[in-house]
């Protein structure tokens, strides 16, 4: 009849008290990233107005009389969207056929209309995230819409982050312990900034490197699920992310390959057997194809591999 007892709130609470680190540092918003923040809203409101319009003509051409609706019968978006545009109403349509015409017309104006925001937002986005972070959006599986998010949740003020613990409870990936008895377990965390915790996850979806399949492999062999090393995964991710934004490093340039690799005498089937790739991926990393990849700096360790004659 005590109430609610929390042994690990109670002394989460007495451990900040004694330390005085309960004081808290508000985000500026007078930098890069708050530019970063106002283009993504903008990219967010278009892209949702773009799927309501797509919505939208899709409904109508199912409802359109049916000697409208054959005309653009099996046709994709992509194809759909130009022809729409150029249609005009025939003098043997009727009056729901004819303003059926009108209106599918110009909600397929308005989709190109969106398209161009939204492309004018994405060069904008880029612009700004190469100036915030180049790094970042160098690193395997962070594009330019998820750094973005990422330092819209750090800030303009990233030191205020003490931790790269605190930084994964920002972005709710830090498990919760949840044991109980002789159970060991963690249960998962709901708080944080969602939408940090969402680009968190696009990026551990598209983590394919081989030291992330070994380690999922590794997981699943002592029994865990899926989501339990998806979990596990957005954690490793965040404490890199971290580092990445707090530390900010210099942009690597992939036109630095190619000369680094002609000074040591090493052809391209050489680096890409040290480096355990492709060929092809050789040649697009210098021809600027692939940027989030750091090939450049580990080129002169090959100085020691034997050139073919």
């Amino acid at each position: 009849m005590r109430g609610k007892s929390d042994e690990i709130d109670a002394y989460a609470a007495a451990h900040i008290a004694l330390a005085a680190t309960d004081t808290i540092t508000a985000k500026t918003g007078t930098g890069n990233i708050e530019a970063i923040r106002v283009i993504r809203a903008a990219r967010r409101s278009a892209l949702k107005a773009r799927t309501e319009v797509i919505v939208q003509f899709k409904l109508l051409l199912v409802t359109a009389p049916e000697h409208v609706r054959d005309e653009y019968r099996d046709l994709s978006t992509t194809r759909l969207v130009p022809r729409l545009v150029a249609s005009r109403a025939r003098t043997s349509d009727d009056q729901v056929a004819a303003r059926a015409r009108t209106a599918l017309k110009r909600l397929a104006v308005r989709y190109q209309q969106l398209n161009e925001e939204i492309t004018a937002h994405d060069a904008d986005l880029a612009q700004l995230v190469e100036m915030a972070n180049p790094a970042l959006v160098q690193a395997k599986g962070i594009a330019t819409v998820t750094a973005a998010q990422l330092l819209i949740t750090a800030g303009d003020n990233p030191e205020r982050i003490t931790s790269e613990g605190a930084f994964a409870m920002l972005c709710g990936a830090a498990p919760i312990p949840a044991s109980s008895g002789r159970t060991t377990r963690f249960r998962l965390n709901r708080r944080g900034d969602r939408a940090a915790n969402s680009a968190l996850h696009r990026i551990a979806l598209v983590a394919s490197d081989p030291d992330t399949r070994a380690y999922a492999a590794r997981r699943i062999a002592e029994g865990k699920t899926k989501k339990d090393i998806l979990r596990c995964l957005k954690r490793a991710i965040a404490r890199e992310v971290f580092h990445l934004i707090t530390r900010p490093q210099p942009a690597q340039s992939a036109a630095d390959l190619r000369p680094a690799r002609q000074q040591l005498g090493l052809t391209i089937t050489q680096v890409a057997d040290v480096l355990g790739c492709g060929i092809a991926k050789i040649s697009r990393i210098e021809h600027g194809h692939i940027r989030d990849t750091p090939i450049p700096p580990r080129i002169p360790r090959l100085a020691h591999q034997p050139a073919t004659p």
